[in-house]
């Protein structure tokens, strides 16, 4: 079967670009994950599974592919992280300049760098929002800055960052992290106030990266590196809701998917994130 070449496969009329408030720049990129393998067929997996959502939001009483859904040709063929972020981050920053809103479809979470840095070369009062199960501050590792653990590093350097749902951490990281802008997994799975002081923290303009391991994997098994405790589908689409219904939401990226072709669930949960997503902050 040949590939779908368009997120959400919606008429022809609503995936032009003249007809396109929203663009989806796949970036197929596994260069740096250490362990399970895969992440560079994440993109074509989503779009592929999203031809089989159905486009009627039921929570937001909305269709948001009339908007206009226009997918870009992958951001792929790098041989190595560097090259890849300058990439994307061209790619970012062009459709922002033609006022279009950008979301990232990767690939591993370092492709996120290039879209974080077109974010804040191009809005000011920017935070980067993480969603996660790792804290990813390591400066550098195995050699590259522009590692998928270096990713929230390279990010804090643009603006400030807010962590939601972390559960991993190197020893190192411990004395690097900002106590008011993380929000550990262990302390918010069993409750809804931290949604309120998460929101505080955030800017009023906000950039949202999404590595996929911040669901628990009972749902989400299909990442590089799966971890136990993660949030469930509620929790996760309960915050993005408030963030969206009370700050501005400049793009956002979803990452790390290692699609299993045994198991097609989390691809499509992928998938209904970002169209959920993109309910929230055009219809919500």
């Amino acid at each position: 079967m040949k590939p779908r070449a368009n997120f959400a496969d919606p008429p022809a009329v609503n995936c032009r670009l003249e007809n396109s408030q929203i663009a989806v720049i796949p970036a197929p990129y596994d260069g740096t994950s250490t362990w399970v393998k895969g992440a560079d067929k994440g993109a074509a997996a989503i779009i592929d599974a999203s031809a089989h959502m159905e486009l009627y939001d039921i929570e937001t009483d909305s269709q948001v592919f009339l908007r206009g859904i226009y997918t870009d040709k992958p951001a792929e063929g790098f041989d190595n992280p560097e090259e890849m972020s300058a990439a994307v981050e061209k790619a970012v920053s062009a459709w922002i300049e033609k006022d279009k809103f950008p979301v990232v479809v990767g690939g591993e979470h370092s492709v996120s760098i290039g879209s974080i840095r077109a974010q804040a070369e191009h809005y000011q009062d920017l935070t980067v929002l993480q969603l996660d199960a790792h804290t990813d501050l390591r400066d550098e590792y195995e050699g590259s800055k522009f590692n998928h653990a270096c990713v929230m590093a390279r990010a804090r350097e643009q603006c400030p960052i807010v962590q939601v749902g972390i559960r991993s951490m190197d020893a190192a990281e411990r004395s690097t992290i900002d106590p008011d802008s993380i929000f550990f997994a262990r302390d918010i799975y069993d409750n809804r106030t931290w949604i309120d002081r998460v929101v505080a923290a955030l800017s009023e303009k906000v950039y949202i990266t999404i590595d996929l391991d911040v669901f628990d994997p009972a749902i989400m098994p299909s990442t590089g590196t799966p971890e136990p405790g993660g949030l469930g589908w509620y929790d996760v689409n309960a915050l993005l809701k408030a963030v969206a219904a009370r700050r501005t939401v400049t793009g956002f990226d979803v990452v790390e998917l290692c699609p299993n072709e045994q198991n097609k669930a989390p691809d499509f949960l992928a998938a209904k994130l970002i169209y959920k997503l993109l309910s929230y902050v055009f219809e919500g």
